[in-house]
């Protein structure tokens, strides 16, 4: 008796997922910095009579639903799945975007800014996760500086649609715009994103796990998953909350939280900031496509540096140089030199961020790295939800332009000496084993 031959399995490159993945953080990396772009205009939107204070506030309301979207994501992920969870944040984020350009008073669009940010919460971490289970071998780093890379082309492309639409149109459109990813993307996700291995072998569809891993060439998991994940995440917590874990984490969160206030407090309020400095709304929206540029080039020229040295020195050097470009700003050059130093506070604190990130994830041991990521970065997110109202509060102040760029300076400084505080050695396996062995209780009176 002769048995039919297995039908082959089309094989797929893991690129289109790295692709969709990039283009999900690029429509990320507008939907949130498309705010930045319009605060001239909603400054001067006089049936709104929005003054720099208040408007900081609104900012921030898109990184307080950032943070919600972080805490439910992981939730969230285990009932969707991860091809799911970004197709559903994506569709969320574009409807809230429309939303906004609809909102026909401040307090509504403040609602729909935060419930976007719900959505862009969790879109970051599952694009994140998705491009690396579908890398190639080997080329998981590269696939995932591209996808990361993709926020800060996102912000650029806010800035240079914000020089032909505002003016002439005000701020509606381009939150518009923000509606493109439910139209284009989504139905591109929806017909060709795989779901993830993981996730399916832990729902116990072996059989499509498999499918899924021939068809793109990925090596299985032999671990059962399912009986794993939530038990992983427990002892993960615990181990997290021991000497010498917990104090590290303490210093990788404030630094993280530090370096989220720089990057996302500057990027908010740059172009208005230039705008009190003299400049006109074209050249102000051109220094924010500026500190983008630094910080895709920033983020790939110290990847590459703390492979070779080290992130903690890198990181360092990152913090530094985001005091000395704002310093420089301060001093109010000439616009060439400006420039340069804008692209370098792109630099410091979107290259600062990614080297800690990377930093976290080879620092902490496999057992408890995503406990420590999750927990880190969600703390982290705070700093979105304070820079952007800190650089409100100075603006509104009617102080002199060069105070704007003081206020992110200290907490810059104070970034060196808690990267200083980091371990330069990282922690292994064995360390882990101990710190979770009871310790012999103390001998009192000379006795045993």
């Amino acid at each position: 008796m002769t048995t039919s031959p297995k039908p082959e399995v089309r094989r797929r490159s893991g690129t289109l997922v790295a692709v969709i993945c990039c283009c999900a953080v690029i429509f990320d990396g507008y939907d949130l910095s498309v705010f930045g772009t319009t605060i001239p205009a909603l400054l001067e939107y006089e049936a709104w009579n929005l003054d720099a204070a208040r408007a900081g506030v609104i900012a921030s309301y898109a990184f307080m639903g950032m943070l919600v979207g972080t805490l439910i994501c992981g939730l969230a992920t285990d009932l969707l799945g991860r091809r799911r969870m970004l197709i559903t944040s994506m569709s969320w984020f574009s409807v809230c975007m429309g939303a906004c350009a609809l909102a026909p008073n401040p307090e509504l669009f403040g609602l729909f800014r935060f419930l976007s940010g719900v959505g862009l919460g969790g879109l970051l971490p599952t694009a994140l996760a998705l491009t690396a289970e579908f890398a190639p071998r080997g080329r998981r780093n590269l696939f995932n500086a591209l996808v990361s890379s993709g926020f800060s082309v996102g912000t650029i492309a806010a800035s240079l649609i914000g020089l032909v639409l505002i003016e002439p149109f005000g701020f509606r459109p381009m939150f518009a715009i923000g509606v493109l990813p439910l139209l284009t993307l989504v139905p591109i996700a929806y017909a060709v994103l795989p779901e993830s291995g993981d996730f399916l072998r832990s729902k116990g569809k072996h059989d499509q796990a498999h499918r899924t891993a021939l068809r793109y060439g990925l090596a299985e998991n032999a671990t059962p998953h399912e009986a794993s994940d939530e038990d992983g995440r427990r002892a993960g917590l615990r181990d997290l909350l021991r000497r010498p874990l917990l104090t590290t984490a303490i210093v990788f969160a404030l630094a993280g939280l530090i370096g989220q206030l720089f990057i996302y407090g500057l990027s908010t309020w740059l172009p208005e900031i230039m705008r009190s400095a003299g400049y006109p709304l074209g050249s102000a929206l051109s220094f924010l496509a500026t500190m983008s540029i630094g910080a895709i080039a920033g983020a790939t020229v110290m990847s590459i540096c703390a492979d070779r040295i080290g992130p903690r020195t890198v990181a360092i050097w990152g913090f530094g140089i985001g005091v000395l470009s704002l310093v420089t700003m301060s001093l109010a050059p000439p616009t060439p030199v400006l420039y340069v130093a804008v692209a370098l506070a792109g630099v410091g604190a979107n290259g600062t961020a990614v080297i800690l990130n990377g930093f976290i994830a080879t620092w902490f041991p496999a057992a408890v790295r995503a406990t420590a990521l999750g927990s880190i970065m969600t703390v982290a997110r705070l700093g979105g939800i304070i820079g952007p109202i800190l650089g409100g509060l100075i603006v509104a102040a009617g102080v002199d332009v060069k105070w704007s760029f003081y206020v992110f300076v200290v907490p810059a400084a104070i970034g060196i000496g808690l990267v200083l505080l980091l371990p330069r050695r990282h922690l292994d396996g064995r360390t882990l084993g101990a710190a979770r062995e009871p310790q012999p209780a103390p001998v009192r009176g000379g006795q045993a």
